[in-house]
């Protein structure tokens, strides 16, 4: 180790940082210009939630984000990278409650102190394209869109049975239950039948499974088969089945109407409006009695493969259309009232809750496909010939037998088409997305309530419907929601009539708010609409889309959703909102994930107090792939700041001038920074970070051996590799690369200066290493030209000195050579 390194020059990480943050306020370096003539990038992370400070996990996701865009940038992109908040939900409504303030208070506050924290860990965002959803100036834009899907059929009102959370009074989605209660305040939920607004979304089934095959290159491979799972769609038929005392027959969707001949009952979902329809007097105390204990249920326990089966009898039959047997209708909770018809038909034989159903009931169970020898399972759904039709004693014109599957389908659907008693249809797991929630802090439904003209649109020009200002108690849960008790707003005139009406006081899921927000970013002072359709369309879609694999259904879907409905609105020219997508692991701690009952959280302040925030970014992109969770514990942010440090002093030990050429430097220095800058590249765009922080230090070591017993400071490689190091390490370490490029006699920023040029023919190595192996051992190692000859590499294995002694005279049987790289002798 040099004089140099063990007397370094202080490197005082704290006034570094506090040097260069005003000066990048006023560059603006990452400023992105709309009008610009180069190649549009446009790098997007999902925008955080404002509840208190930034944490490790920001810290995470923002780190390796900004490798990407930083990239981008140096490689001569016009990048747009903009941040900003998705500022309405619960979290600041019930912080209202408790200090009785507005949540506009406790938003505001930490949005400010997030902004903050985000402008001091330096992070690449166009802070000039800042929005917050919670604006009217923003939210208007929200409601103006609620109101066209409305036009296009896409937004309408139902009655359905809802996850209903007493404490908090409001709508759950089936994700916020957990154990039957409330993921947030932990009270136990029950069911509620609410009229609510729905986002037709299934209008898209189709369409956004489809697109997932164009998207799969690149996009993580779970978030696209969570995607498809989603949205599950299914082939098969829609079958009527007449039913004794009323006049329309029930239509169910099955995925195998070969198996109709097993079909000995039918289940209907126990809190749909047609159990309670058609369940006889003399039952209807035993059902009603079950569905008031299953409302208490959410339906992702409903839907658990190992719950016990349990049923009421509804007292009813139906006909089965092609056995014309009569079989029995029974309410049930393993069945959900907004699949399909809230009706399914029963075949044991042929699935495995239906097979356990008919167990626990005693009811007939019938086989309909020839299960594989030696089968000794229960229901059985896979492939084999169909038995058992027509059933015995049964005259039925259709006949099956020894139909392979696809065929029998094929062929019952044919039968039911020409009988009128069915027809093939698709199916979709897929449902409409419920958007009403029973809450203050959120964007208003622009909707009028008038009992002569129903409901009525908001006139487009009295956008923004703003909030009423209530706080405090005024939000406490009371059985209605915050806005409907707000009588001075909710009571208005009707637009059309001017007679007295109500308006909606329901507000918008916070999903609505986030399923288009990246558009906004492209023009976020526009005022004609909710992005100028012009640069939307130069921009879009974004070229990556960084965050956690926890919104890979829920935000994902629906941002694809409006992408696509927009689309068709002419106002995009994509149908896909992000090109591709990259998920970040989680930090961990110990290994465990970190809470305050564990004790083992990690402040990222202190981290970012104790080693700069330079050594937190590096420790962080450099822990392993991406994708990977990171436990903190084994982390070594110290270890960190010390490479930073060493990469650092080069700056100041180089003593060539600015603009120096490198031609003529060192040539093994020269080859060593031209496949660090060229691998670099390569790894950040396989996302392969950590790898790429590899081949700076490497070359970081490599310079400094180069100072300290080499070629010398004053060497021109010196100074390439040198400068070389502060542009790749400004995707990581910004400040130390800015401290460096200045040092090395440069003008800010390091950011702007380009990736450097690699020569290729410093990329060809003059020498290669032959391995040579006898009998699969090997014997020897040759430095040979890499454009050598298969016949020249094996003279020289044959002739080299340790090869002929592991030969020992020997006969060579075979000699198999793959120039440049190997020898293999068979003796």
């Amino acid at each position: 180790m040099s004089e140099q390194e063990t007397q370094p020059e202080s490197y005082d990480v704290e006034a570094v940082q506090e040097k260069w943050l005003p000066v990048w306020d006023e560059l603006q370096p990452f400023r992105a210009d709309d009008d610009s003539a180069r190649e549009k990038k446009y790098a997007l992370t999902m925008f955080p939630y404002p509840s208190g400070d930034l944490h490790m996990g920001h810290a995470e996701v923002t780190a390796l984000h900004d490798v990407i865009a930083r990239y981008w940038w140096q490689r001569g992109y016009e990048v747009l990278n903009p941040m900003g908040w998705d500022s309405f939900g619960l979290p600041a409504e019930n912080a209202a409650i408790r200090n009785d303030e507005h949540p506009a208070t406790y938003t505001y506050a930490n949005i400010e102190t997030q902004y903050e924290s985000f402008k001091r860990y330096g992070i690449s965002f166009d802070w000039s394209r800042r929005l917050h959803t919670s604006d009217p100036e923003y939210y208007r834009w929200t409601q103006w869109l609620f109101l066209k899907f409305r036009e296009r059929g896409l937004a309408y009102r139902k009655s359905s049975p809802v996850n209903w959370c007493p404490n908090d009074q409001t709508v759950l989605a089936n994700e916020q239950v957990v154990d039957g209660r409330c993921e947030r305040c932990g009270a136990e939920v029950t069911k509620r039948e609410l009229t609510q607004w729905y986002f037709k979304i299934t209008e898209y089934a189709e369409e956004l499974l489809s697109e997932l095959d164009r998207l799969e290159p690149t996009w993580p491979a779970r978030v696209v088969t969570a995607q498809r799972n989603w949205i599950g769609r299914s082939e098969g038929a829609h079958v009527d089945f007449a039913v004794s005392g009323r006049d329309e027959p029930i239509t169910v969707y099955t995925t195998r109407p070969d198996t109709i001949f097993g079909t000995t009952f039918m289940v209907v979902a126990v809190d749909s409006a047609l159990a309670a329809e058609l369940v006889t007097d003399g039952q209807r105390a035993a059902f009603e009695a079950y569905r008031e204990e299953i409302r208490k249920e959410t339906e992702i326990e409903r839907l658990s493969t190992d719950r016990p089966k349990t049923g009421v009898d509804l007292g009813v039959t139906a006909t089965n259309p092609v056995t014309g047997a009569q079989i029995p209708v029974w309410a049930t909770d393993y069945v959900l009232a907004d699949y399909g018809t809230g009706a399914v038909m029963g075949v044991p034989g042929g699935d495995q809750r239906d097979w356990e159903f008919a167990t626990v009931m005693g009811l007939e169970i019938v086989r309909t496909t020839q299960t594989p020898e030696g089968y000794d399972g229960e229901a059985y759904n896979g492939e084999g010939p169909a038995i058992n039709s027509p059933a015995p004693g049964v005259d039925a014109p259709l006949d099956i037998n020894g139909l392979a599957v696809a065929d029998a389908k094929r062929a019952t659907i044919d039968f039911l088409e020409q009988q009128g008693s069915g027809q093939g249809a698709v199916n979709f797991r897929l449902r409409d997305w419920l958007l009403s929630r029973q809450r203050y802090w959120g964007v208003p439904i622009p909707i009028i309530h008038c009992e002569k003209d129903g409901e009525v649109a908001v006139p487009y020009e009295q956008l923004p419907l703003e909030l009423p200002e209530l706080r405090g108690a005024d939000l406490k849960p009371k059985g209605v929601s915050p806005l409907a008790a707000a009588s001075e707003w909710v009571d208005v005139e009707c637009p059309t009539c001017g007679g007295p009406a109500k308006r909606d006081s329901d507000t918008m899921d916070t999903f609505v708010d986030s399923s288009w927000y990246f558009l906004r970013y492209c023009s976020p002072n526009y005022t004609d609409g909710p992005f100028d359709v012009e640069k939307a369309k130069a921009w879009m879609p974004a070229d990556i889309y960084v965050g956690g694999v926890e919104h890979a259904v829920l935000h994902l879907l629906y941002a694809r959703f409006f992408t696509k409905v927009l689309r068709d609105m002419g106002m995009l020219d994509v149908g896909e909102p992000f090109a591709s997508q990259l998920n970040q692991g989680i930090v961990i701690n110990q290994g465990r994930k970190m809470s305050k009952s564990l004790g083992n959280g990690v402040s990222l302040g202190e981290q970012l107090a104790a080693y700069g925030v330079d050594a937190v970014r590096l420790t962080l992109v450099f822990a392993g792939p991406p994708e990977d969770d990171i436990d903190w514990a084994d982390m070594s942010p110290a270890g960190s700041l010390r490479f930073l440090q060493r990469a650092w002093r080069l700056s100041g030990d180089v003593t060539s001038e600015p603009g120096t050429a490198p031609e003529g430097g060192d040539v093994a220095l020269r080859r060593a920074t031209a496949h660090a800058v060229h691998d670099a590249a390569e790894l950040v765009e396989s996302y392969r970070f950590n790898v790429m922080v590899a081949r700076v230090m490497e070359l970081v070591n490599a310079t400094r051996k180069a100072i300290d017993s080499g070629c010398g400071p004053a060497d021109p490689a010196v100074r390439e590799a040198a400068e070389a190091v502060a542009i790749m390490l400004s995707l990581v370490a910004p400040f130390t690369a800015e401290e460096m490029w200045e040092r090395l006699g440069h003008r800010p920023t390091v950011a702007r200066a380009g990736w450097p040029a690699v020569d290729p023919a410093l990329l060809v190595e003059e020498s290669v290493t032959a391995v040579v192996q006898i009998q699969g051992k090997v014997r020897a190692r040759l430095e040979v030209a890499p454009d050598v000859s298969e016949a020249d590499l094996e003279q020289l294995a044959l002739v080299d000195p340790a090869v002929v002694k592991a030969i020992d005279g020997r006969p060579v049987r075979k000699v198999i050579v793959r120039a440049p790289k190997l020898v293999n002798v068979v003796v």
